[in-house]
């Protein structure tokens, strides 16, 4: 495994996204653990949780209490291990009986989910928290300066926002100054429009964290916009998601991907993309 920064800390080039082990349609309890297990021992040493991830209608915090109880028992070095957690986000239920995410950036509800993940994930100061989504009931800045507020009390080491724009980055950055280390986008060969996001994050020294880098599992994807990354894997007898994600890690030093999965083998085989390097031969045929 390879290894980039965020801030203090040194995640695995490729680090995981829990997500998909919290929500509907997740694998049992045990499963998931084997899965976060084995994505440690592979060398992962950067897990993203948030406190929405949980089936609307269940038990709330549970993406962040299955991380937590993998931790705990895993016979690995804890130390090594960064932990990320979003706040500011929740499930529901939509008048039609629909499953959905709803946000709610209030200054009391950020600090009060801040404390339930701490104890969630069993610790006195989360690694790395951050504001999960603009609410757009909610002043941006308001918000910043909640989550700066959190910093203070001691209750995060580290500031991220998630799903952001240039500008909200830079009003961000102007509040949170270096205790601001990262940026969770969406980005993929399916979702380019993060690019003015990734060249920021560059020159203000961020980690640009990209949710959903292999196109998202519950959505059916463009094959037009996968096709030349499945000739590279063709010619080069590798998965597809291998090449995405050497090519997405080809953006920059700062990337890191965070794909996800329910199986072991297909994040383990993701995660060689680490030691896959494109040509640049290659890389003009890629988007």
């Amino acid at each position: 495994m390879k290894y980039r920064k965020i801030g203090p800390f040194r995640p695995s080039a490729i680090a995981y996204g829990s997500m998909p082990l919290a929500i509907e349609g997740r694998p049992d309890r045990e499963t998931a653990i084997a899965v976060l297990h084995d994505v440690l021992d592979a060398g992962c040493t950067h897990i993203d949780t948030a406190w929405a991830y949980y089936a609307a209608g269940g038990e709330e915090q549970y993406g962040e209490k299955l991380v937590a109880d993998a931790l705990e028992s895993w016979d690995g070095d804890r130390s090594t291990i960064s932990v990320a957690t979003k706040v500011g986000h929740y499930r529901c239920f939509n008048d039609a009986g629909e499953a959905i995410w709803d946000v709610d950036g209030s200054p009391e509800r950020l600090r009060r989910d801040a404390k339930l993940s701490a104890e969630a994930l069993r610790t006195d100061q989360i690694d790395l928290l951050y504001l999960h989504r603009p609410d757009p009931k909610a002043e941006y800045a308001e918000m910043v300066k909640t989550l700066a507020s959190i910093l203070d009390d001691g209750l995060a080491r580290t500031a991220g926002i998630s799903n952001a724009n240039p500008d909200q980055i830079r009003l961000a950055h102007s509040i949170l100054g270096d205790r601001l280390v990262a940026v969770q986008n969406q980005f993929s060969p399916g979702f380019l429009s993060s690019r003015p996001e990734i060249e920021l994050c560059g020159e203000l020294g961020l980690a640009f964290v990209a949710w959903s880098p292999l196109g998202g599992y519950r959505r059916p994807l463009d094959e037009n916009a996968f096709a030349a990354f499945q000739r590279v894997a063709d010619a080069r007898s590798v998965s597809r998601a291998q090449v995405i994600l050497a090519w997405e890690l080809a953006q920059g030093d700062h990337v890191i991907p965070i794909p996800g999965s329910h199986r072991s083998e297909t994040i383990l085989d993701s995660f060689k993309a680490a030691d896959l390097t494109l040509s640049g031969e290659e890389l003009t045929q890629l988007p």
